[in-house]
This record gives C-alpha cells, structure tokens and sequence, in this order.
C-alpha cells in the first residue's frame, strides 16, 4: 500500500518507520527541513530503541521516504494519516491549529478518492472537523473526491514504541464507513496475524478511548502516589501493599508503582485536555481534576524529604541527580518530574550536578538552558562531593550500582529515590540514609 504521514515526531516518525517495515511505500512529510534533510542522512531527532536501524534499513530500500512536499507524498497514496502535535491550549484543551492546518492542505493538494486517518490525540469531534474542512477546500476547487476520515489512536509506550507498533495490544478503528474499514484492517493485518487484535467503533468512541486509556492509567498511578503517601504517615511499606493488592487478578501489577509523579507528551496534556471536554460540555470531573492534583502535588515530594533534611536553605549543599527523561529509554523530558524537582532545589540555593544517558543534550539546550547546572557523562563522576544522590528517572544502569563506589565519592551516604529502585534494610545495613516513596 502507499501510505502518507504528515508529521516525523514522536509518532509519525514510528509509525511510518514500521508501516515500511512490512513492505508498504511510506511518504513521511513534515514542514521543517532541517529535520527531513537530517532524517536522509540517518539523523534520528528523537531516542527510540530499535528506531534508527529500521529507519536506516527501509530507507536504504525505498520503502521509506522523507520529505517536504505534500503533493508528493498525496499523488502517491491512498491513505493519509495526520499525525502532527495537539500541544496543551492556555485554558487546557488541545491546540489543534496544525491538525487543522493539515486538514486544510489535504483539501487543497489532494487528487484522488482517499481515506484520511486521525492519528494524533484529538478531542471528540475532530474527524467531522476535519472532513468539513477538506470538503470546504475540495468545493473552493470544485472537486468532487470522496474523503473518509477515520480515528485510530495510538496506544505507543515511549521507550517500547517500535514493538508496541509491531506487536499491538489492540488496534482502535473509529468509521462508519466500511469500505474504509476493511481498507484499516487489511492495513494492519500483517501485525495482528497471531490474534484478532482490531476493534472496530464509531469515530468518537475511537477519539474518547484515546483519552480514556491515558486517563485510566494517570489514574492508577495518582492513585498509587496517594496510597504512599499514606504508608508514609502510618509506617506502612507500599512495596508490600503493591504486592498485596496486584495480586488481585481484578487488579493486576501494571501500573502499580509509585514515585515522585508521571510525565511525557501524553498523560498530563490528555487529562487536562478530558477535564476541559468534560467542563465544555456541562459536566465536572471531579475525579479526573484529582488525578490531576495529585501528580502535581507528588512532583514536590522529593523536594520536601530534601529540605526536612537539610533545611529550607540548601545553599550549602550538592546534590546528584541521577536521571531526567519523564520515563527510561527515551531522552524526552516533556512534563518531567526532574525539571520541577531541580528548579526547586535551585531556587532554594542549591548545587546541581545532573546525569541522564539519553537526555543531557536537551536539558542543555532548552529545559536548563541558561541555568546554572553541572553535566556529567556518567553516574559515578556526577557523584563527586555531593551531598545526596537524588534518584528521579528508573534508568536500568541505576538499579544495581556499586555502592561501595558510591560511598567513595558522596560527601554524606544518603539517597533520595523518587523511584524506589533499593530495598529499604539493605540501603540501611550498606549504612545508607535512605529516603524512599511510601516506606
């Protein structure tokens, strides 16, 4: 088949890369040149595992194609998936002006019969907007071409997005349409081959299952974050009650675990964005606004164990912080717990010292840029006279440090971990000060 997606972030880069993956001709279309020129020359702007060596593999076939031009990649396709960004709007609703920009460049270059796919998270409503914009640009040109727009949200975990493509859950097809059905299913047959894996809805159905999923999941993890929270005043370790109520087949061990609070492109921007459809449309969402709440709230945790034990001034002091992505195996900081955590411990005069295998570049350039803050190249030398280690991203190569080593470098033995990577006793016996989430 030949495909087009308009936009190479996060998930048009994806889901192009693995569409050319299984043979189809993919047009990946963004606006920014630098990026499609860097992409041609196998620059990935994003960290994905396994990412670049398809990329580099389909290019290298001419099953995958970067470019500028619109009209080349719509001459060339059947389908057409928009997978641009809906950013968070000032009043919290998704910004959909490039959706709708898109929409309006499809009507106006488009010259055949085609099916348009929402891929990006957008309100419920967005598909008949869609369609009425490129038939209002369709009858400026008086062309008569059919359009069907269907919703199929991406369920991609940053970190596992190639493998969540190749080997989905579930695929979400929102039409009414069953031409353009069938047309989906026969897409997405070659990754569903070992289980019936689609789900065939309405268009709003599709656009709130997006929403609702990220929103279930927000909700699990604020609520974990609260259940700590509570360990915390009553002397309760959450690792066991995470056991205890996992267990639960009714329940089940995903997201279960707590922290110093969730981030990424994804859970803060659809939560906020479901509790502003909810409010448009008369209701108010009393649980979602807490869900809200809560991980706000949880992002200031770390930072109130460090001041309970150094005091508010933290002028005297270092601090190491290990890790600053939302979420490990991906440089994206979008929403990070680590960007509020380490303006805070600035604020009150802090030292920071920062390693992150992925994202320090970023962190420079754009989220610390101007900031007074030490980088370091790995996750011993960042330790040197620092007074705390502050454990904020669950990188693997964090998990089983020599600790011995880490005595050697830190000023005073005391871990702040924001992901309860460490078993409270061992930390003590190795003669830890060690402060944890929920025990």
């Amino acid at each position: 088949m030949n495909i087009t997606i308009i936009g190479t972030g996060y998930v048009g880069l994806v889901t192009g890369t693995c569409f050319s993956e299984m043979g189809n001709e993919v047009y990946c279309v963004d606006v920014i040149e630098e990026k499609i020129e860097s992409l041609k020359k196998g620059i990935v702007p994003i960290y994905e595992p396994g990412l670049k060596d398809l990329i580099d593999t389909n290019y290298k076939k001419g099953n995958l194609h970067f470019t500028t031009q619109l009209t080349e990649g719509l001459e060339n396709s059947e389908i057409c998936f928009i997978a641009v960004g809906t950013p968070m709007g000032e009043d919290g609703s998704a910004d959909l002006q490039y959706v709708q920009q898109v929409a309006k460049e499809i009507g106006q270059n488009m010259t055949h019969d085609m099916i348009v796919v929402d891929k990006s998270t957008v309100p419920v409503g967005t598909a008949d907007e869609v369609k009425q914009i490129i038939t209002i640009e369709l009858e400026k040109r008086n062309k008569k071409y059919n359009v069907t727009v269907v919703s199929n949200p991406e369920f991609l975990k940053e970190g596992n997005a190639v493998n969540d493509f190749m080997h989905p859950d579930r695929v979400v097809i929102g039409t009414d349409n069953s031409d353009a059905a069938e047309y989906m299913k026969n897409l997405y047959e070659p990754f569903t081959k070992n289980h019936e894996r689609m789900i065939l809805m309405d268009v709003r159905s599709a656009e709130m299952t997006k929403y609702a999923a990220n929103s279930m999941l927000a909700n699990r993890i604020s609520f974990m974050n609260e259940i700590a929270n509570i360990c915390d005043k009553i002397g309760a370790n959450i690792d066991y009650v995470r056991k205890g109520i996992g267990s639960d087949s009714r329940i089940g061990h995903s997201f279960l675990y707590p922290g110093c609070g969730y981030g990424g492109s994804c859970f803060p921007k659809d939560v906020t964005a479901l509790i502003k459809t909810a409010t448009d449309n008369n209701y108010e969402p009393k649980l979602l606004k807490s869900i809200e709440e809560v991980n706000n709230s949880q992002k200031q945790y770390l930072v109130h164990k460090i001041k309970n034990t150094f005091g508010d001034d933290l002028s005297d002091y270092t601090f190491a912080v290990w890790g600053l992505s939302f979420k490990p195996e991906t440089d994206d900081m979008r929403e990070a717990p680590s960007i509020i955590i380490i303006k805070e411990l600035l604020e009150a005069g802090a030292t920071i010292n920062v390693y992150d295998p992925q994202s320090i570049d970023i962190a420079k350039t754009f989220y610390f840029k101007d900031m007074n803050i030490n980088y370091y190249e790995d996750k011993y030398s960042v330790l040197e006279n620092a007074d705390a280690i502050v454990l904020i991203t669950e990188w693997k190569e964090f998990r089983s440090p020599d600790f011995n080593k880490i005595k050697s470098y830190l000023k005073n033995n005391i871990i702040f971990d924001g992901r309860n990577q460490y078993e409270n006793n061992y930390m003590k016996k190795l003669g830890f000060e060690y402060y944890a989430v929920g025990k």
